[in-house]
């Protein structure tokens, strides 16, 4: 540790009430920022007495209907947001951190609440420490939407050589891409430090969509075939495309592993999932603001896992959904992710449910913003398939509106003419906070039912929730509250 290093360590376990015995030591690895990157000016970041690069996101907005004309307005999306702040590093042990702002500090929390981290404040500094590897969002002075995002990574390993011919490496510094198609036993390597732009080229085709009138292109990197990988800690990043106009990461094939990167602002969906078998997504992090930029949508694809993960974005931020003719969904998992809610679905299935889904499980998350106009969590089912065994669990809610809904009818996005099922979902362990949140079953015939669903300890702001709590029709049956 050099002598800075040890003076900005000794500081902040001061401020924290800590003895310099208490101090352990720890490895930290930063990046520097490429040259003509916009940094933030609302703070100042320091990892053991080391400058961390802290940059900008755009975020939805405060105000209600703007974030809700993000949303509608999709020509326009691009132009409702405010700006957030982040920065990434890796690290083991435990490291200090200690946070500068222009103006002094009155208050600060660091979300999730569950991870128990109390800041020390002075003045116009904030300081706590991280003991592993986790995400964290640091709100000052109770603002919230330009909050600062701090994305702590475990050290890499087996970092890829850029020389590899089965490697193709972004160095530190910023790149521009157009539409990459990567094939069966490549990997793609984002270096901390890179920044890899997608952008439109001249000659790239088009088609407009049905659904927005908008202009749709190629992802920026479509992972099609077996054994790929997409990893780094660099940052890919979406604003010099049109709205709606490519996916990001586009995955479809067998074996494939996500680690590490950040995603900003797509233009659309983030990370669409499609037909696929055994994928593997861990510890990314994702910010989007503009019409449909959902997080990750994991569709028709079996043996899927999504961990370590934090997801702020517009749209959905993790959902399942099933096309027609394109295989059925099975073995997914979602866990230990940081989730941030703006306008739409937390976690979820649907709505496009058109293929049998089951075996889905929500665990071990923390939902630290919820404003939204849907669901934190939900099934939303307005085609024919059969959605089954269906898991919510240990899941900590800082703030919502609506809960949960089971829900089967006919919606906009209804395709199929016969309605379908859900059946077996289990909400367990589940703690929110919320000025009465919404709990809410709905099926849509006897033989079209929502049915077999256990709630098992599930306490809204304090209280355990009781039967007449939920809202529901003739439709559902078979429902258990515990205790």
């Amino acid at each position: 540790m050099s002598c800075r290093s040890a003076a900005g360590a000794l500081w902040v376990a001061l401020a924290l009430g800590l003895m310099p015995c208490e101090l352990q030591a720890a490895t930290v690895n930063v990046y520097p920022a490429p040259k003509g990157e916009e940094l933030s000016k609302d703070f100042a970041v320091q990892v053991e007495g080391r400058d961390t690069p802290v940059y900008v996101a755009r975020v939805s907005p405060a105000d209600e209907q703007a974030r809700w004309k993000g949303m509608d307005d999709k020509k326009n999306s691009a132009d409702y947001f405010e700006k957030a702040s982040f920065t990434y590093f890796d690290f083991a042990g435990t490291v200090n951190i200690k946070i500068t702002c222009p103006d002094t500090v009155r208050s600060a929390k660091v979300l999730p609440s569950s991870f128990g981290i109390k800041p020390a404040v002075d003045g116009k500094t904030i300081a706590f420490q991280l003991d592993r590897p986790r995400h964290v969002t640091v709100e000052v002075n109770g603002t919230w939407v330009g909050a600062l995002h701090l994305f702590g990574n475990p050290p890499e390993t087996d970092v890829p050589r850029a020389d590899d011919p089965n490697v193709i490496y972004y160095g530190p510094g910023i790149h521009e891409v157009g539409s990459l198609v990567v094939p069966s036993g490549k990997t793609v390597y984002v270096a901390g430090g890179a920044i890899v732009r997608g952008v439109i080229r001249p000659d790239e085709k088009f088609v407009i969509s049905s659904y927005s009138g908008l202009k749709n292109y190629s992802p920026t990197f479509t992972l099609e075939g077996r054994n790929i990988r997409f990893r780094g800690r660099g940052i890919v990043d979406g604003t010099g495309c049109t709205t709606h106009a490519k996916h990001m990461l586009m995955v479809r094939g067998q074996d494939i592993q996500i680690e590490g990167v950040i995603l900003r602002d797509s233009s659309t969906w983030t990370v669409p999932i499609r037909q696929c078998d055994r994928v593997s997504v861990r510890n990314i992090k994702l910010l989007g603001y503009r019409a449909n930029s959902d997080g990750i949508d994991i569709c028709n694809s079996r043996d899927v896992t999504v961990e370590d993960c934090f997801i702020r974005t517009l749209d959905d931020l993790i959902v399942v959904k099933s096309d027609k003719g394109q295989g059925e969904v099975r073995n997914i998992a979602a866990r230990n992710c940081v989730l941030w809610n703006e306008v739409a679905h937390a976690v979820s299935v649907g709505a496009e449910l058109r293929e049998n889904v089951s075996d889905v499980s929500f665990s071990d998350c923390d939902v630290i913003h919820d404003l939204g106009r849907e669901w934190t969590m939900r099934v939303y089912h307005c085609d024919s398939s059969r959605v089954s065994n269906i898991r919510f669990e240990n899941i900590r809610i800082e703030e919502t509106r609506r809960l949960i809904s089971l829900w089967i009818g006919k919606a906009v996005w209804t395709r199929d003419e016969a309605r379908g099922h859900i059946d077996n979902v289990l909400f367990k362990d589940i703690r929110a906070v919320g000025k009465d949140p919404k709990v809410e079953f709905t099926g849509f015939s006897e033989t079209n039912a929502v049915a077999n669903v256990t709630l098992d300890n599930v306490v809204i702001n304090g209280s355990p929730l009781k039967r007449e709590n939920i809202k529901s029709n003739a439709f559902v049956r078979d429902v258990k509250v515990i205790p």
